[in-house]
């Protein structure tokens, strides 16, 4: 079994943290450094994150998410963003290739007409995007964190209009997910949950 398999088995949510620990500024970089490699579609890395270990802003997102004790308990309690106006930032950061050669002039105004046709005029789609890109990069940070031994876990429960005014964010961050990161309180942690077996949720079509 590899590193990484054992990693993903060991992952587990963290309902309560031990509190009064806090994580060295130098060590959520290097997390983050990490977590920045994630997929994203066009490369438009659509998700921003909004650390917060200061007491009291902690429980102004707390009372945003219903008053759960994890948030207060927690190191940090992370707010995942997903930035519907990423594919404004396409000419930047294609510009790089195209400096470097390793894209033709025509390659880069045709990946620049592509991107706008795909975003530009549907919301839908550019809140959906934002969505789905940022939690690809939000499970690769949970990864990324429990690998250099630090706990989380991922938060739906809250209500997006509060984080967004406690923060003062733009209309184009979304709030997709709360991650709380710390160390795990292991004296109550419950079984791991049912999970379903291979063959109820995964069909082989010519394989």
């Amino acid at each position: 079994m590899s590193t990484f398999t054992e990693l993903v088995q060991s992952r587990r949510s963290a309902m309560n943290f031990v509190e009064g620990i806090r994580i060295p500024q130098n060590e959520l970089e290097e997390m983050f450094s990490y977590a920045r490699l994630a997929p994203s579609a066009y490369n438009l890395q659509h998700a921003q994150y909004k650390v917060i270990a200061d007491g009291n802003l902690k429980e102004e997102i707390r009372n945003g998410a219903y008053g759960q004790y994890k948030i207060h308990s927690a190191s940090a309690v992370i707010v995942v963003l997903g930035d519907m106006h990423a594919y404004l930032q396409a000419p930047e950061i294609y510009s790089g290739l195209r400096m470097l050669g390793a894209m033709t002039q025509e390659q880069y105004d045709a990946q620049i007409e592509s991107i706008n046709s795909a975003y530009i005029g549907n919301e839908t789609f550019q809140r959906e995007d934002a969505i789905r890109n940022a939690s690809l990069s939000a499970m690769q940070f949970m990864l990324i964190a429990k690998d250099k031994g630090w706990d989380t876990c991922p938060m739906i429960g809250f209500d997006p209009e509060a984080i967004k005014a406690t923060l003062q964010l733009p209309e184009n961050l979304v709030p997709v997910m709360l991650i709380t990161i710390g160390k795990d309180n292991k004296h109550n942690i419950r079984p791991r949950g049912y999970r379903k077996p291979v063959n109820e949720f995964v069909e082989f079509i010519g394989v």
